[in-house]
């Protein structure tokens, strides 16, 4: 996919790779093509991959406009273990059992955990609790209390063919944490879970086909380079 010039003011889509902060995609785009100003509207876990929406120069002012589209989240859950993250980022913590979820099961939780529902985020996140991110008192294995709040899961189907793995794909609002939706199914299933893999693969009209990958972007802006462009563009407003 070639990767337009970018001009004041943009929207660049970026499908972010495996393993990488949010902030260090931004900071390597703002460094591969000289960026005075440029933020995300939206992060993704170190572990998820997927759509993440750029903005620079005027177009930052756009970011919480975007920051509250509705979102597409595909990936893979595992019933059966824990870890105190949530995902694959911390150790397995306890196991539970499995037998005992049948098909009913799944679908009862799968009706619970959609429309608009009660949703406390995770202890492993960057939710502020008295000036601190929850995630360094975690780490520091102090108790947080952490509050919920209401968030709308329009969408949830789920794939249970290789079971205790489930692929599943949501639509949801705004602060919606997949980790805690991970987290809520595998206690009203009478177990545990853990997220294995995740992908945003849409923040409101825009879809992760239409982005361009990090390695695409640093490529066209090596100097040297048969793609070396000095301005790269993305979408105009």
């Amino acid at each position: 996919m070639e990767v337009p010039e970018q001009s004041p003011g943009e929207v660049l889509l970026v499908d972010k790779p495996l393993g990488w902060t949010s902030f260090a995609v931004v900071k390597k785009m703002k460094w591969a093509a000289k960026i005075k100003k440029i933020g995300h509207a939206g992060t993704l876990d170190p572990l998820a991959t997927g759509l993440l929406i750029c903005c620079t120069g005027k177009m930052t002012k756009q970011i919480e406009t975007y920051q509250g589209a509705e979102k597409e989240y595909t990936g893979t859950f595992v019933l059966g273990k824990t870890t105190p993250s949530v995902d694959l980022e911390t150790a397995f913590d306890a196991d539970y059992p499995t037998e005992h979820i049948t098909p009913a099961v799944l679908e009862e939780a799968r009706e619970k955990l959609t429309g608009a529902i009660d949703q406390t985020p995770p202890i492993f996140s960057a939710v502020k609790i008295d000036g601190q991110r929850a995630y360094e008192l975690a780490r520091k294995g102090q108790d947080a209390e952490i509050k919920s709040k209401v968030i709308t899961i329009s969408e949830f189907e789920l794939d249970t063919s290789r079971f205790p793995e489930v692929d599943f794909r949501v639509v949801c609002s705004k602060g919606t944490y997949i980790r805690s939706l991970v987290r809520d199914f595998g206690t009203l299933c009478g177990s545990g879970a853990y997220l294995k893999s995740l992908r945003r693969t849409r923040i409101g009209a825009f879809r992760v086909e239409d982005a361009f990958s990090l390695e695409q972007f640093v490529e066209q802006h090596r100097p040297g380079s048969v793609l070396y462009e000095p301005r790269m563009p993305g979408i105009s407003h």
